[in-house]
């Protein structure tokens, strides 16, 4: 039982998810696109929420809605399936392999055994894509990964019952109905104007607002924490920001290759300028990673370094609400 599925790899797992089941569909559209007309650019900073005994930090919205909103905005309807029992939702994925229909998931990383032990920690909003099934083994399309691999029933049981924040409860899901023709040009435009919105949102706990209050926490963290629990949590924040399938830079550069592509679509060449500037925020984004990573490893040098976090994190925050300020003028 084998679904006729070509495996791209790409940056970030559910984009890449995406944009695979639609290819397979018969529709050409980029895991950048994906991403944008989703409106995947995003900060949330919750420190109510503890994910590996830390505040929870991301740089994207709720897994599924990066896909969802940009299913809908371009006419595609996309079925999903949560599961109470196990069995039941093993069953349910096999049903829909042998209706010739490729399935994505939602996962926990930890179990995977594929990963690389370095990069398997607690995180339970992955996605893969399944497209049959040989010998007992289910064969999966990881898009992060840059060959195709297996899993057992037991092993792929584990990952998609995986338990803890975000649990997945076998979340399935896949297209059943996509449109001859995508009207791209009002995608584009939704999915930047709510991107504008929510990282200049007037909230403390998204956006720049947020950025600025992790920033601002930093030297708090140190005075009040010590260095290693502080540590913990810079290097859960870069984790995020460069190891969960961002592409680098929170997302940014993958941000930057959307608004190209958008600027080509929508003949808009202040598009095309705004993507070189994303990139290079993106850029000081991967420049603050490589500090904590420092800090993390005990190999800085510098003093006070806390305080030269936050400072550099602010700066990012002001250069990110003037981003925002022009993108949402540019359309």
């Amino acid at each position: 039982m084998k679904v006729d599925f070509e495996h791209h790899q790409t940056a970030h797992c559910e984009n890449g998810v995406a944009s695979n089941l639609l290819r397979n569909k018969g529709i050409e559209i980029s895991e950048p696109m994906i991403f944008g007309i989703g409106s995947g650019l995003f900060f949330v900073y919750l420190p109510f929420l503890k994910v590996n005994f830390s505040p929870g930090f991301s740089y994207r919205p709720m897994p599924g809605t990066i896909f969802s909103k940009a299913a809908k905005r371009l006419g595609i309807k996309i079925k999903r399936e949560k599961f109470s029992d196990s069995k039941k939702a093993q069953q349910r994925l096999e049903e829909n392999l042998k209706s010739n229909n490729p399935t994505g998931l939602q996962v926990g990383v930890f179990n995977l055994t594929y990963f690389p032990e370095e990069y398997k920690f607690h995180f339970n909003a992955h996605n893969l894509v399944v497209y049959g099934k040989e010998n007992g083994k289910f064969l999966i399309s990881d898009p992060v990964m840059d060959f195709v691999t297996e899993l057992s029933e037991a092993e792929l049981e584990k990952v998609r019952f995986a338990k803890g924040a975000l649990s997945p409860k076998g979340h399935m899901y896949y297209p059943i109905y996509v449109p001859e023709n995508l009207h791209l040009e009002e995608a584009i435009k939704k999915g930047i104007r709510e991107t504008c919105n929510k990282m200049l949102a007037p909230v403390p706990l998204i956006g720049v607002k947020a950025i600025r209050w992790v920033a601002r926490n930093i030297p708090k963290w140190a005075e009040k924490k010590g260095a290693k629990t502080t540590n913990h949590y810079l290097g859960q924040l870069i984790r995020m920001q460069e190891e969960i399938g961002t592409g680098g830079g929170g997302f940014r550069y993958i941000y930057g290759a959307f608004l190209q592509e958008a600027a080509d679509v929508l003949q808009n060449e202040k598009l095309r300028e705004l993507s070189k500037e994303i990139t290079e925020i993106g850029d000081l984004w991967r420049d603050f990673a490589v500090d904590i990573a420092r800090v993390y490893k005990n190999r800085n040098s510098k003093s006070d370094i806390y305080n030269h976090l936050s400072k550099s994190m602010l700066h990012i925050a002001d250069l990110e609400e003037a981003f925002y300020k022009k993108l949402k003028k540019a359309i």
